[in-house]
């Protein structure tokens, strides 16, 4: 007999473990493109709704789409700050824009994405991450000053709240484990925002003028509109997403015993693209594979895709309840900043965590690294460096994480036909020719 108390509890799990991953996108998002709180209310509510269709489109699948392996999917980390770069410039119909063609591209090409992965081996999958985690970083310590431009910047009051939420984070993650340190984050900011309550920097008038319940409204922030730079930025960080993904799929395999095809890989895919152009139109986010929910898995023992079809309704249920929302804009600026300096902080982690399976012995790996991530810094820090360019080359050059991405596969490539050709000319070099070089090299 199904136990429906048990499942939901099960599913519930799952859903405190991606929570803080989930609506810490919306809440950074919001801050650093200025929005206003119904707004807030409005990404935070359709990203939860969101986060639950996307995971039942990969949980239940057909033949067209979904891995029907037991994942949880939410809006990707990565995409953060191309996503604030692409609404400073071009406003936020232009993300919407991008995360909608990109989620288009990943959809129709699904098949062939599997055969495109020699172009994003670790050494540049791993660039790539490394430079969006360093981007980041600047953002969480300007909010854990308080926020740029506030009056009470650096004061001791917000760097109290902020260390004391990465202490906090700290400590949970070093004495327990399991589930706990699973939700360490989330716990952190409830802690924080409890503190910042005592000394009065927390405002319930939010969540009291937020309503019970609301309807998807497709286009809330208008109808997209598409740029050829923010679509390629949004383009690579969902290959990049759908490469992570991969992984993530293969661990899952092998925990639930499922031999993975490439057809299966393929649905995987498209199920990732469909949740994106989804979320494109609802004006919510790109939704990936998150990876900490694997782990609960693997601890839990519970490979039943039951209960991760639970916890895809209960996303869709919190969704739908604005006030449930607004709980989450109670968190003042401070905390969040103590939280988001270890979540970026991991992003840089993951991305050295894939440059570690890369043989940095080797020169041409060196360089691919150190000139794609300083690249990448480099306009991130001067983005007019490129300005005089004509617009068709600053498509490449004029976001950081476009140019160090694309510097990352170009020298990869650039060193990978080198080597092909060395490997191929040692094949077919005759043993006369290998004594005749031999001599050579002794008589120099």
């Amino acid at each position: 007999m199904f136990n429906w108390f048990k499942t939901g509890s099960l599913g519930l799990q799952h859903v405190l473990a991606m929570y803080a991953g989930a609506v810490i996108v919306p809440i950074i998002v919001a801050g650093k493109l200025h929005l206003p709180p119904e707004q807030l209310s409005y990404l935070i509510s359709i990203d939860l709704l969101t986060c639950g269709i996307a995971t039942l489109l990969q949980v239940w699948g057909n033949r067209l789409f979904g891995i029907k392996l037991p994942v949880m999917l939410g809006c990707a980390f990565q995409a953060v700050a191309p996503m604030i770069a692409i609404g400073g410039q071009h406003g936020m119909t232009a993300i919407y824009g991008s995360i909608i063609a990109s989620g288009l591209i990943i959809f129709v090409f699904g098949g062939l994405l599997g055969k495109l992965a020699r172009f994003f081996p670790p050494v540049v999958t791993g660039s790539v991450v490394t430079i969006i985690g360093l981007t980041l970083i600047p953002v969480a310590i300007q909010d854990m000053g308080g926020g740029q431009n506030s009056a009470d910047f650096g004061s001791l009051q917000n760097l109290a709240l902020s260390f004391g939420v990465l202490l906090f984070i700290l400590i949970m993650n070093r004495f327990f484990g399991g589930f706990i340190r699973a939700v360490s984050i989330l716990l952190g900011l409830i802690f924080g925002t409890i503190a910042a309550a005592f000394m009065g920097k927390v405002s319930f008038q939010g969540v009291l003028d937020a309503s019970w319940f609301h309807m998807v409204q497709p286009f809330y922030f208008g109808v997209p509109t598409f740029h050829l730079t923010s679509i390629l930025t949004m383009t690579l960080v969902a290959i990049v997403s759908v490469m992570e993904s991969t992984g993530v799929f293969m661990a899952l395999s092998k925990i639930c015993d499922k031999d993975l095809t490439d057809r299966d890989l393929a649905r995987g895919y498209r199920a990732e693209g469909l949740a994106s152009i989804i979320g494109g139109l609802f004006n919510s986010f790109p939704y990936t594979t998150y990876s900490q929910n694997v782990g609960l898995v693997q601890l839990t023992k519970v490979k039943k895709r039951s209960v991760i079809a639970a916890a895809g309704v209960i996303l869709i249920l919190l969704g739908s309840v604005p006030k449930i929302a607004a709980l989450t804009m109670l968190i003042p600026t401070a905390v969040l900043g103590g939280a988001t300096i270890a979540m970026f902080g991991m992003v840089v982690s993951s991305g050295i965590k894939l440059l570690s399976s890369v043989d940095l012995n080797q020169h041409e790996n060196l360089l691919i690294v150190a000139c794609s991530v300083g690249m990448g810094l480099g306009v991130t820090v001067a983005p007019t460096l490129f300005s005089h360019l004509p617009e068709s080359v600053q498509i490449l050059t004029g976001n950081g994480i476009v140019a160090g991405s694309f510097t990352a596969i170009v020298l990869n490539l650039v060193f990978s036909i080198g080597k092909s050709r060395s490997k191929a000319q040692a094949a077919h070099s005759t043993p006369d020719q290998e004594k005749h070089e031999f001599s050579l090299k002794a008589s120099n």
